[in-house]
């Protein structure tokens, strides 16, 4: 069973996303800002990671950075989310050290083709 670092802020989405994937099988633990994102990679050691882009303490860009820089975690795939869906946000998340991104409102079979792929 693979494990997914969720880390969002917004509780509906976190309780939307989490109850969805766990009915698909998937293992999943949470985090509620950029910087805990970045603990949870490290001591939770997650097969992916979906993390969303307006955080607070640090931004997704900023926890993909630290993740991806790191060479204990650098091979974790991440999956930007973010309800900033405009042009140049796609290409911002994969300049950061994301492997894919997605839109929120997150249509739930898209992402988890997305994660299969990546997983």
């Amino acid at each position: 069973m693979a494990k997914i670092l969720l880390v969002e802020d917004n509780e509906m989405n976190r309780d939307m996303l989490s109850r969805r994937l766990l009915r698909r099988g998937y293992e999943v633990v949470i985090a509620i800002d950029g910087e805990q994102g970045v603990s949870m990679a490290r001591s939770d050691s997650p097969d992916l990671i979906l993390m969303d882009i307006s955080l607070p303490k640090i931004d997704g860009y900023e926890a993909t950075r630290q993740i991806k820089s790191d060479d204990e975690m650098a091979n974790i795939p991440i999956i930007a989310l973010t309800a900033h869906a405009m042009a140049g946000d796609r290409g911002k998340a994969l300049e950061a050290g994301c492997d894919d991104y997605d839109t929120k409102p997150v249509e739930f079979k898209r992402l988890l083709g997305k994660i299969e792929g990546l997983l």
